[in-house]
């Protein structure tokens, strides 16, 4: 009997629509920002179930949140809350516009941001918090916008792990904060390959955006080479970077968006016959959302629980031997070299968000895995672990 082929940790899920979609982007003759990005923009508002909330598409999550830190001109002397337990991507940003980061702890059971935390770390020049809504969770959004109302802080949602996901009932960027920054990257919720959506209620944030994404230009390209009259003319108003979706891209988000509901649908089937199949093993579950909220199911993090018999390098060591394919999310930013020697960190200062990387792995969860593929990751777990 041959070995089972390799299952890997995430895959993206593409099927006819989006190939013809971008076929027809190709035959179109506009493959770069144009009425592809466009349309995806007012598409994902409307999914977000208010139209007028301004939706500005870019090339990564990386980007929009760049730019509503630039747009909201957090700056040298100001400082940035952001949760260890995240990508580097959260608060590099903050560094590019020559600020700096407060890294916090986060909850020992959710792993969000901590609003006890943030509240301790607010100082003179603190200016802004960027939560992250870890594996889809949503984080606590109103205590953090609470807290935020009462210190005078900007908030800026990290909401990559989460579409759909929601908070007290409401769609993840909907809420009172100042910008939400989603991610399409290949393995995320929904995908465009590489490619984010930063969302605000605020015109001018969204106006600044615009101009920013694409060199400080006054006018897109897509205006200027589509007018019925000359139009080669602009004026560059700031220095700006390099950050737009392209309609290549734009094509897989319209069809991919069409189809969100049913992958969370299908990722939380998966969740939930992860959490059947690992309830007599040593391992703590994922938290759940809250009653009458979504969680978006971009990640799956088991943990191991006290008592385990194999350590978590050892548990992925006998999943890859399995043909299994995982990751661990994450490795905190207090114990990368970067932020660890920036800011004389400690893995003391973060007993929540250290114990947690110790013991978790995150375990494939997507809408193209079959019940076998589910069940075979369970009994490998299972293998693993006794």
């Amino acid at each position: 009997m041959s070995a089972a082929p390799f299952l890997p940790f995430a895959r993206p899920e593409i099927g006819d629509e989006e190939i013809a979609e971008v076929v027809d982007t190709l035959r179109s003759g506009w493959i770069t920002t144009g009425p592809k990005a466009q349309r995806f923009e007012r598409d994902f508002a409307a999914f977000l179930g208010d139209e007028a909330l301004q939706c500005v598409a870019v090339n990564s999550a990386t980007a929009g949140l760049h730019l509503a830190l630039e747009a909201l001109r957090i700056g040298p002397g100001d400082e940035v809350i952001v949760p260890t337990h995240t990508f580097t991507a959260t608060a590099e940003v903050v560094r590019y516009l020559g600020a700096d980061v407060r890294l916090v702890d986060v909850d020992a059971a959710t792993l969000n941001l901590d609003p006890r935390h943030v509240e301790a770390a607010i100082g003179p020049r603190t200016k802004a918090i960027v939560p992250v809504h870890f594996a889809g969770l949503a984080a606590d959004m109103p205590a953090l916008l609470a807290i935020a109302r009462r210190h005078g802080l900007k908030v800026v949602e990290d909401a990559a792990h989460a579409l759909p996901a929601t908070s007290g009932g409401a769609l993840v960027g909907t809420l009172a904060s100042d910008a939400t920054v989603f991610s399409f990257y290949a393995n995320k919720t929904i995908t465009t390959g590489e490619g984010g959506m930063l969302v605000t209620r605020d015109a001018a944030l969204a106006k600044r955006a615009r101009v920013m994404r694409l060199h400080g230009i006054d006018r897109d390209a897509f205006d200027r080479f589509t007018s019925k009259v000359p139009g080669w003319a602009y004026a560059v108003v700031a220095p700006g970077f390099k950050y737009n979706l392209t309609d290549l891209a734009a094509a897989l988000g319209l069809q991919q968006l069409k189809k969100a509901w049913a992958f969370q649908r299908r990722r939380a089937a998966i969740a939930a016959a992860y959490d059947d199949g690992f309830a007599a093993l040593p391992a703590v579950r994922p938290a759940p959302a809250p009653a009458g909220d979504i969680h978006a199911w971009h990640l799956y993090v088991l943990r191991l629980a006290d008592g385990a018999p194999v350590d978590r390098d050892t548990l992925i060591e006998r999943l890859f031997a399995a043909g299994i394919g995982c990751s661990v999310h994450y490795i905190p930013l207090h114990r990368q070299p970067y932020w660890r020697d920036r800011y004389r960190l400690d893995a003391a200062m973060f007993p929540a968000s250290d114990d947690a990387y110790r013991r978790l792995v995150s375990l494939p969860i997507y809408p193209g895995m079959t019940d076998g593929d589910v069940q075979r990751v369970v009994e490998a777990v299972r293998h693993a672990l006794h």
